[in-house]
């Protein structure tokens, strides 16, 4: 089975500051324990391209396309909100990190991959149709989704979120969007305070409680995850893997361990394997201490590629 693995370097000069906690060690820290493990050894490596702003633009408003390149500082920092800032190598980071999912989609629909990682940042759940926020400005999953239906041909492709934090973004662009489901878990009373109630019919929201631990994970995949998945039936998956319900993450209250990543990426390898011919498309969302990040993306990676 043919696997990829999808990076740039300008995901290393993105900062927003001293001590943010969404730093280009995340990406190293992932890289590392990729190599150190070996696993990086059974993947093929790419280069993520710069998206075209026509890409992103179909997931974006064209106006905040403009609006965000013209505020890029030729030095220093600009803030777009008070966690969320550029320096002089965001927009482009940004547009790689967008381009990364485009290139995934590609490689698993026209070149035989059938698993692809994308370790890049800026995340991207948070960013909306018109706007940047919670460290996010281009909506990465959601370019790759967009360019695989209305480029690519699919007619029905699913959003899997495991992220801490609600993916706001991720609901804005695709509330409605019958050619769209998206099923996620994340903490209640956390940043962006929304998602108890879904906007649309086809978005399968599972909040769950301060301090619940990876049982209530495993209720909400069985429970409410896999039957609307396998109702729905999707041709392709894209993953928006966030780490930051790690019980070692203090970015957030769930108690999730390592081996919970292991078991809801595996639950999602299984699914695909039975659905969609085993399409899957996961790129880095949040995650803030470099070591549970580390070793919960190896063990989502191993599962992606089967090692596990």
């Amino acid at each position: 089975m043919k696997t990829a693995y999808i990076t740039h370097p300008s995901s290393q000069r993105h900062e927003m500051g001293a001590h943010h906690p969404e730093c280009p060690d995340r990406v190293a820290a992932i890289a590392d324990r990729l190599l150190m493990r070996g696993v990086l050894d059974l993947m093929d490596a790419f280069e993520a391209p710069r998206a075209t702003l026509e890409q992103v633009g179909r997931a974006h408003d064209t106006r905040y396309l403009l609006e965000l390149q013209a505020l890029s500082p030729a030095e220093g920092y600009v803030s777009v909100d008070p966690d969320t800032s550029m320096n002089p190598h965001t927009f482009e980071a940004a547009l790689h990190a967008a381009g990364a999912s485009v290139l995934g989609a590609e490689l698993v629909l026209r070149q035989g991959y059938r698993r692809v990682f994308c370790n890049v940042r800026p995340p991207g759940h948070h960013a909306g149709r018109a706007g940047a926020s919670g460290f996010c400005f281009f909506n990465n999953v959601a370019v790759g989704i967009r360019h695989a239906l209305d480029v690519l041909g699919l007619e029905r492709v699913a959003l899997i979120d495991f992220d801490v934090h609600h993916g706001n973004g991720s609901e804005d662009i695709f509330a409605g969007d019958e050619r769209v489901l998206m099923v996620s878990t994340f903490q209640t009373r956390l940043y962006p305070f929304v998602g108890e109630e879904p906007t649309g019919a086809n978005l399968c929201n599972v909040p769950l409680k301060p301090y619940s631990d990876g049982e209530a994970l495993r209720t909400a995949v069985r429970e409410q995850w896999l039957p609307a998945l396998q109702a729905f039936s999707p041709q392709m998956l894209f993953v928006s893997a966030g780490f930051d319900a790690h019980r070692e993450d203090d970015m957030s209250h769930l108690m999730w361990r390592d081996e919970d990543y292991a078991w809801v990426s595996r639950e999602i390898v299984a699914f695909a394997d039975d659905c969609c011919d085993g399409r899957i498309v996961s790129t880095l969302e949040g995650g803030y201490h470099l070591g549970a990040l580390a070793r919960s993306a190896e063990l989502h990676v191993r599962a992606l590629i089967g090692l596990d």
